[in-house]
């Protein structure tokens, strides 16, 4: 079996692992990055629509879920959006800000995966796909199997990704080598994910799938307005997908239907027409027709005095939702949880009991909400070991 000796292995050619080996290289390192996949780069390139939602110019540490919200803080200090920005203004990469301060490329996610593998090449970084790591053993230094090869180095990166998505290869390699080293796992769970309607709200609301409207969607001191879209299955749309990253799997969401308007001051006039046809006419200004007609089937006023369209206002701004779970990680944008950040230094990711082995990107328990947030906090705990290794 060929071996091959490096200063530093890093597992998984994702956002982090590219950014650490870039930044590992960059100071003289023999670094190789080793990819499973038949290609680098794979959930850059469907993300955002094709086009990578690469960073978001609000990054901060309050846009991030973690058993310790403060981990994050110092890697998202010494690398920030701006940073970013820099590295792609370089590479004469177009981009625009869509909404929220998210950033995306004018042309393809292809531009941010080319300027990967060219700033990988200028810094002598060996790229192998089709690489599968078997076995890790680990004695004065790392030894990384492959079926063909071993690769030695003393320092390891572990940037596996998490579960989500395993039609593009996501794999729990990353969690199994944490616990063969005796690191302490957060428990995982989808989010960014869409959310599946009990069987109740399934008959009464899914040939509604394609609807979509602006709301407010909130669970414990947990708030997002943005849109949302009725599936076949449940509920998705941008604020649905930020919500299910805090939402416990127990309570009701609360959904808040129309935002700052008060649908029924049309019917509270002293000679205003109070009858099913003014409703719906009211609901219609606010709704989607389809969705409004189906509120009022669902749940017709119970009268007309003021306590009435009081009692229908509050249903309209507090509807509550009890889904029955989530679309799983074959529909979710990253994995919660993962390795517990109390194993790791905040500064160079590297973990406390093993010295030369690293934690990076979406295996760590570190998840950024909808936007950008995801990237960002990869090329930051990318560029933050890959300055340690």
């Amino acid at each position: 079996m060929l071996s091959h000796p490096f200063d530093v292995v890093v597992l998984g050619g994702g956002a982090a692992g590219l950014m650490c080996a870039i930044e590992a290289g960059k100071r003289g390192r023999r670094v190789v990055v080793l990819e499973h996949a038949d290609r680098i780069g794979k959930k850059i390139l469907i993300s955002g629509g094709g086009r990578c939602n690469f960073t978001n110019l609000h990054c901060r540490p309050e846009n991030f879920l973690s058993a310790n919200p403060h981990f994050c803080k110092s890697s998202l200090a010494r690398y920030t959006p701006v940073d970013f920005i820099a590295l792609i203004a370089k590479h004469g990469i177009a981009y625009h800000e869509k909404k929220l301060g998210q950033l995306f490329c004018d042309r393809s996610a292809q531009d941010i995966v080319t300027m990967l593998e060219l700033e990988c090449a200028a810094a002598g970084v060996q790229v192998r796909v089709k690489t599968r790591a078997q076995e890790v053993q680990h004695d004065s230094g790392f030894v990384v199997r492959t079926d063909t090869a071993e690769f030695h180095a003393p320092a390891l990166v572990v940037a596996t990704g998490g579960l989500s998505i395993p039609k593009i290869g996501a794999t729990s390699f990353g969690y199994e080598l944490a616990q063969q080293f005796g690191i302490k796992i957060r428990e995982c769970r989808p989010a960014l994910v869409p959310l599946t309607f009990n069987a109740e709200d399934r008959r009464a609301y899914c040939d509604l799938a394609g609807v979509s409207t602006e709301i407010i969607a909130t669970t414990g001191r947990r708030q997002f307005r943005e849109k949302m879209l009725i599936t076949h299955r449940g509920l998705s749309g941008p604020a649905i997908l930020q919500i299910s990253s805090y939402w416990n799997g127990r309570q009701p969401i609360a959904i808040d239907l129309a935002p700052e308007r008060q649908i029924t001051a049309s019917l509270r006039h002293g000679n205003a027409r109070r009858d099913l046809a003014a409703a719906k006419s009211a609901l219609h200004e606010a709704l989607p027709i389809r969705l409004a007609e189906r509120w009022l089937e669902l749940h017709p006023p119970t009268g007309w005095a003021n306590a009435a369209l009081d009692e229908m206002e509050s249903r309209l701004h507090r509807w509550e939702v009890l889904p029955s779970g989530t679309e799983g990680y074959e529909k979710a944008e990253v994995t919660a949880g993962g390795v517990d950040t109390d194993e790791l230094s905040a500064k160079t990711m590297e973990c406390r009991k093993v010295p030369g082995l690293y934690f990076i990107g979406e295996v760590v328990d570190v998840t950024g909400q909808l936007g950008g947030f995801n990237f960002q906090w990869a090329w930051a705990s990318g560029f933050c070991a890959g300055q340690a290794v």
